[in-house]
């Protein structure tokens, strides 16, 4: 059975919090995929008093953590060990991980090797668009034969984003649909995410769905729908979550026909 998931940032304890709680409760979503921000230890005591069973997002190049330069070694591990704490006290079921931009894929293995060593927590690679959508730069990680070398050499798990698949298919002049079913063929993932976009487009907008051209029941039929699935549509609001709701409605009755 499915599960969903509402992807939160480890500093949205000021706002979110409680309708996230609400929600919780009344069986609106599964769990929280938090996103730990760098330098947010003092938010992990409120996390762990939330009474909602989690799994974590490690920092990416939005936060200067970028797993595919040597040069940033130092920084990455010093943030990854920020990751084990949140990982370790929250009893996050993985954290998924994302490759890093432009270097190369060798470095980034290096990189995902020496984190294995003290962050124990299950960890998961996430597919990327081809084309990062800030500066154009590439993704390790994007196409299907580099996501299968970082789990060859690093026994990794698979987090299939679906926004990002679509992504790169179309960099790749790929069909999409082909291309998810591909993907999730290959690497059995653990879990996906969601959200919807342009579906000609190589850049991701995370984009409420409807308000893109996704055929989700064709994603349905080439996937796991026994996996969680976190929603990483935008958020419109920093008062409520209606706009998640919403997405979590209509997704489980795309899931359920």
């Amino acid at each position: 059975m499915y599960k969903i998931g509402l992807k939160l940032w480890s500093i949205n304890t000021d706002y979110y919090y409680d309708e996230a709680k609400r929600l919780y409760d009344e069986g609106v979503f599964d769990y929280i995929e938090l996103y730990v921000v760098p330098d947010s230890l003092d938010r992990i005591a409120k996390w762990k008093n939330i009474g909602i069973p989690i799994s974590l997002h490690a920092p990416h190049f939005m936060h200067e953590v970028n797993l595919a330069l040597k040069e940033k070694e130092k920084y990455n591990v010093e943030i990854y060990r920020q990751v084990q704490q949140y990982a370790k006290s929250l009893q996050a079921a993985y954290v998924v991980i994302h490759g890093g931009i432009e270097g190369c894929v060798e470095e980034t293995i290096r990189q995902l090797n020496l984190i294995k060593k003290f962050l124990s927590t299950e960890l998961l690679i996430e597919n990327k668009p081809y084309i990062a959508p800030i500066g154009r730069k590439i993704c390790r990680g994007a196409i299907i034969e580099e996501i299968g070398q970082i789990i060859q050499e690093t026994h990794l798990g698979f987090c299939l984003d679906i926004g990002h698949a679509v992504c790169t298919a179309n960099y790749l002049n790929q069909d999409i649909y082909s291309y998810i079913g591909e993907f999730n063929r290959k690497y059995n993932p653990t879990c996906y995410h969601f959200s919807d976009n342009d579906s000609k487009s190589i850049i991701d907008q995370h984009l409420h769905f409807g308000d893109g051209n996704f055929n989700f029941a064709k994603i349905i039929d080439v996937i796991d729908t026994g996996k969680n699935i976190a929603i990483e549509t935008k958020k419109n609001s920093k008062i409520d979550l209606k706009d998640f709701q919403k997405d979590a409605d209509l997704l489980k009755g795309i899931i359920c026909k």
